[in-house]
């Protein structure tokens, strides 16, 4: 992300087959995107990908024919699998069964990069069916079709949310800084291998996470962020995070457990290896066990996020610590950035802004969301706004942005 001591901008990776999209579609979502303030970075390709804030990738009919491609899909996917990084898929005239399958056109694709090294081509195929696995948009064409204006006002739209939802980098602007600096310290206890982060929708446990996570993941020979724990888990079972979770730990393609218990080869494997594992958004204290977090190296490390403090205490965190709300200083700062990309509000909008915090409780969320709506609105629309609010309570304004 870009951003100076004053102005905060989102920006996001966009990955494309120039010769399929860029004179149409691509063009006109980069547009769109631009004018809700959403810039496309375009500086060296990993860097570029992890200094964004969301990838967006167009998967066109001749998509899987570039390698340049294909390259930046399988780092995007890399960054998805160990950062949580956000992937939105949108699958341009190509069935999405065929990207996932490898079928179809996308065979035909993957047939033709016949003289490229087996072991490369073998990635790119797994990064093709992985992200044929992920929500996204299906642009299917012909003349009953929807006008692509309108699928590009619904894509902005879900991206405009989706940042607002997910934007951690500002921990030592809003509140997250202390925090981070008592979660470091208790990484560095041998005693403490399970920190528990509790706390109410909303609250920063995620950003908090991801900001502590960034910081101490070089320092591990393994690590691997996992987002969205409990929903992940209802879409496609333990069985699936656990063969992920391993796949990246030790560096092995396709593993396959269906037992309850992890079989003996890998649990002698990771007993010999120091890792950084985030389980974010448990919900049940099954869930950390079955990811056999005590098989893990000395001198490991799972941070686990969760609305409900039984779950960590039955899982069996080694101490857990609940993520508070930011005090009325934080608060303003944090609303500024949304409601005027600054991190002090305007003179004129100053006592409006006081009464905005003061309804946000301290909610990071909340002051996210109420500064993105308001954001270039008039001293008449913020006042309009400010009475409706007072009409509901702090969690129906939520409801929309917390997962349930």
């Amino acid at each position: 992300m870009a951003a100076s001591s004053h102005q905060m901008e989102h920006q996001i990776f966009l990955s494309f087959r120039g010769e399929d999209t860029r004179l149409n579609f691509t063009a006109n979502l980069l547009e769109a995107l631009k004018d809700t303030g959403i810039n496309q970075l375009s500086q060296a390709l990993s860097r570029a990908i992890a200094a964004s804030n969301l990838s967006i990738i167009v998967l066109s009919i001749d998509y899987a024919s570039s390698k340049s491609c294909l390259a930046e899909l399988s780092e995007i996917m890399h960054h998805n699998r160990t950062q949580g990084h956000i992937v939105l898929p949108i699958f341009y005239h190509v069935d999405p069964s065929d990207v996932r399958n490898l079928g179809g056109i996308v065979k035909t694709c993957f047939d033709n990069h016949g003289s490229t090294r087996l072991d490369q081509v073998q990635q790119w195929k797994a990064a093709f069916s992985e992200v044929g696995k992920l929500k996204g948009w299906h642009i299917e064409g012909g003349k009953s079709e929807r006008p692509e204006t309108l699928y590009i006002r619904d894509i902005v739209e879900y991206v405009t949310k989706k940042l607002t939802n997910s934007r951690p980098d500002f921990e030592e602007l809003v509140g997250i800084g202390d925090q981070k600096r008592m979660i470091l310290k208790l990484i560095e206890q041998e005693d403490c291998r399970v920190i528990g982060l509790w706390g109410m929708g909303g609250m920063g446990k995620t950003a908090l996470a991801v900001a502590v996570y960034k910081e101490v993941s070089p320092k591990f020979e393994s690590h691997f962020f996992f987002q969205n724990v409990r929903e992940k888990i209802k879409q496609q079972g333990k069985e699936s995070l656990r063969n992920e979770l391993l796949s990246e730990l030790l560096n092995e393609k396709d593993i396959r457990i269906d037992n309850p218990s992890m079989e003996f080869p890998y649990q002698e494997r990771l007993n010999y290896k120091k890792v950084l594992i985030v389980l974010d958004d448990v919900s049940d204290s099954d869930q950390i066990d079955f990811m056999g977090v005590r098989h893990f190296g000395r001198g490991s490390k799972i941070i686990v996020t969760s609305r409900d403090k039984q779950v960590l205490q039955n899982g069996g965190a080694d101490i857990i610590h609940e993520v508070t709300k930011l005090n009325e200083k934080d608060s303003l700062q944090l609303f500024s950035i949304f409601a005027f990309k600054h991190l002090i509000p305007t003179v004129d909008f100053q006592d409006l802004s006081n009464n905005f915090v003061e309804y946000a409780q301290g909610n990071p969320l909340a002051l996210k969301v109420l500064g993105a709506k308001l954001y270039g609105k008039s001293r008449i629309e913020w006042e309009s706004k400010l009475l409706r609010l007072k009409e509901y309570g702090l969690q129906n304004v939520l409801k929309d942005f917390v997962r349930p």
